[in-house]
C-alpha cells in the first residue's frame, strides 16, 4: 500500500467524494474543491473539538447548520457550502475527513496520477530521484509521485510499491531466491 490515502475510508464516504467530484467537474472546478475539502480535513485533525461537534449524534441537524452557518457560509464556495448542507441533513458530517481522502484519491486518478513508493538502500540524490520518477512515470504511463524510502536491511537495489502490487528488485530478494534454487536442485 502506498502511503498515500488509498483505501483508509469507507464505502460510504468514497459515494459522497464521487459525488462532489462530478458535481466538481460541471463546475470546471475539480482542483479548488479538493483544497478546500483539505482545508476542512486539517481544521478537523487540529481542533478535535469541532470534529466532535460535527460527528455528535447529540447535536440536532438546525443548530449544527447554525454553527456551519457563523463559520463557514461565505468563506467557502458555493458547491462545498451546499454539500456541507447535505451532509448535515445526512448526519455524515463526521465522514469529512474520509470524504476528503477518498476525493484526492478520486482527483488523482481522473488526472492520471499515481503515487509510488521506492525503498533504497541508500537516499538517492535528486538527480538520481527525478530520473526514477521519469521511468516509473514512463513505465506506468500515469504521473508518478514518487515516496523515497530508505532501508539499508535491502542491500542495494530498490523495492517499488505501486498501490497493491510490489516490485521487488532488492538485492536481498535476488540472494534469497538465489539461494531457493539452489536448495531446489540440491541432491537428496
Amino acid at each position: 500500500m502506498a502511503h498515500g490515502t488509498k483505501g483508509n475510508y469507507s464505502p460510504t464516504a468514497a459515494s459522497y467524494a464521487r459525488a462532489l467530484l462530478e458535481m466538481a467537474n460541471e463546475q470546471q472546478q475539480p482542483a479548488p474543491i479538493g483544497d478546500e475539502l483539505r482545508d476542512l480535513k486539517s481544521l478537523m485533525k487540529d481542533d478535535p473539538d469541532v470534529r466532535q461537534f460535527l460527528a455528535s449524534p447529540a447535536v440536532g441537524t438546525a443548530e449544527r447548520l447554525g454553527v456551519l452557518q457563523q463559520a463557514f457560509k461565505g468563506k467557502v464556495s458555493p458547491l462545498m457550502w451546499n454539500f456541507l448542507g447535505v451532509l448535515n441533513q445526512k448526519g455524515r458530517l463526521g465522514l469529512l475527513d474520509q470524504i476528503a481522502d477518498a476525493y484526492a484519491d478520486q482527483l488523482d486518478e481522473q488526472l492520471g496520477k499515481v503515487e509510488v513508493d521506492v525503498t533504497v538502500a541508500q537516499r538517492l540524490g535528486d538527480d538520481q530521484l527525478a530520473e526514477g520518477r521519469r521511468r516509473v512515470s514512463e513505465a506506468l504511463k500515469r504521473d508518478a509521485t514518487v515516496h523515497q524510502f530508505v532501508d539499508d536491511g535491502i542491500i542495494g537495489g530498490m523495492v517499488l510499491r505501486v498501490g497493491d502490487k510490489l516490485i521487488d528488485a532488492s538485492v536481498r530478494y535476488q540472494l534469497q531466491a538465489m539461494r531457493d534454487r539452489l536448495l531446489s536442485a540440491r541432491p537428496r
